[in-house]
């Protein structure tokens, strides 16, 4: 077996094109072979068909690229649960648009890595202009908006404790206050950074209420940190955000929002509305391979002014000598508390380029009005139960007559199956199907069959 190619220098492309031939036709085959949503058999038999393919995963000898590629892909995407399936709709993973995951092929091939500007001097001038450029989406009236590249909603919710933390120091330690309805980072995040156990305030309505805000900050003597949500992970609710910001305001605390979810409304002319007060938080953590259509990872947060990410500047002689940076080379340490990292601006700076932000927001408007399609044939049904209108692209729902049991059965059958991924959401002291309308090419008879499938076997009315 010959030196392996390299798919970068002047050769790159060339040693790049016939495997990427190859892994377009195992790609194709496993999705035939699959035939649906998700491989059928369930967590056995995928296991059992991935031992049988791999055997040996550390063999002495190799098999060469292509029978490498074409065996392990062909694999993976036969064992797959394809977000791009209409049936496929049990979380907040979407579907990449093709152009985002080609450019994620050309970050493959340079490899650059955003520690130092020697590793990447283009990418971090990239990084650098579509990260402000995104900052003031959210902060459009503020003169330097800006934003830093993250692994996704936890990564983006830790930076933003982190940074009320050492806005805090000296001080008292900052109190995050926060729904029972914020993701689970938010607490996790807490724990992490030596902050004290979050007050979780009850939301019975799905979202956080601004009066229970304000009654918790007139009884804390701490310097307080509300958390808010814009676009749930259980049904998509978008918290209060105007009257939130004001309770906040009120007794001097500061406000993070969580709209990993829900930020990309921002896109949309008809639904950026919806997300009136964001604007007045410290920062804002936001997701596009969630609605966004990015291949993982690729998440934000976004701060009004660039000076209040000053806290995680760092010095490491080998990647930002004092005397490179007083020269003006660009230092990257203070952009992530990560070292090493990968070019995610490339695929998200493509997608802005060739759809522009009304090619987004039109994408953000379908599945938003997929959502509602769905619900409206739900709620027509006369052997379904609608939990509540749809506030961005989630609908929960249930079989009227069911258990909680049986709903929870119900999801495993069509899973095991193969025939749809659906998720599940505790709501109202009920459980629920969860169907997350990610992909914006659903057509209306994936709904009807969707409805179909979580209504067969039931006893007519």
């Amino acid at each position: 077996m010959g030196m392996p190619g390299l798919a970068g220098g002047r050769g790159g492309a060339d040693e790049l094109r016939p495997l990427t031939d190859t892994v377009l036709a195992a790609l194709a085959e496993g999705a035939r072979r699959r035939g649906g949503p998700v491989p059928a058999g369930g967590p056995r038999e995928v296991a059992e068909r991935i031992a049988q393919t791999v055997r040996d995963a550390l063999p002495r000898a190799g098999t060469g690229e292509h029978e490498a590629l074409y065996t392990l892909v062909h694999a993976l995407a036969e064992g797959a649960a394809d977000p791009a399936d209409p049936l496929c709709a049990a979380h907040l993973h979407g579907p990449p648009l093709a152009v985002a995951a080609a450019a994620d092929l050309a970050a493959c091939a340079l490899n650059p890595s955003l520690d130092s500007w020697d590793q990447a001097p283009a990418a971090s001038e990239l990084e650098a202009r579509v990260a402000a450029a995104l900052a003031g989406l959210v902060y459009p009236d503020l003169p330097m908006p800006d934003a830093l590249v993250t692994t996704g909603g936890t990564e983006s919710n830790q930076l933003a404790l982190l940074l009320a933390r050492e806005r805090a120091a000296g001080g008292p330690r900052v109190q995050v206050v926060c729904g029972a309805n914020a993701h689970h980072s938010v607490p996790r995040a807490a724990w992490l950074l030596g902050l004290p156990r979050p007050i979780v305030l009850d939301t019975p309505a799905g979202v956080l209420d601004p009066a229970a805000v304000d009654g918790a900050l007139a009884d804390l003597p701490a310097r307080a940190l509300v958390v808010a949500t814009a676009g749930t992970t259980d049904t998509g609710a978008v918290d209060p955000l105007p009257g939130i910001a004001k309770a906040a305001a009120r007794y001097g605390a500061e406000l993070h929002v969580d709209a990993a979810y829900g930020g990309s409304l921002l896109f949309s002319r008809r639904e950026a509305g919806r997300l009136d007060g964001l604007q007045s938080a410290v920062s804002v953590t936001l997701d596009l391979h969630k609605l966004g259509w990015q291949p993982v990872a690729a998440g934000l947060l976004a701060v009004p002014d660039r000076a209040a990410l000053r806290p995680l500047d760092h010095r490491a002689d080998y990647l930002n000598a004092a005397d490179d940076t007083e020269a003006g080379m660009p230092d990257l340490l203070g952009r992530s508390l990560r070292t090493t990292r990968r070019p995610d601006i490339l695929k998200i700076a493509v997608t802005l380029r060739a759809l522009g932000r009304d090619g987004i927001g039109s994408l953000v408007d379908a599945v938003c009005d997929l959502a509602r399609e769905l619900a409206a044939k739900v709620d027509r049904h006369p052997d379904l139960t609608l939990h509540s209108p749809p506030e961005i692209s989630t609908v929960l729902f249930r079989p009227t007559r069911a258990s909680d049991e049986e709903v929870a059965a119900l999801r495993r059958r069509l899973l095991y199956e193969g025939r749809a991924v659906l998720g599940r959401a505790r709501a109202g002291g009920r459980l629920w199907l969860k169907a997350t309308l990610l992909n914006p090419r659903t057509p209306a008879d994936q709904l009807d069959a969707l409805v179909k499938l979580t209504t067969e076997g039931q006893t007519p009315s």
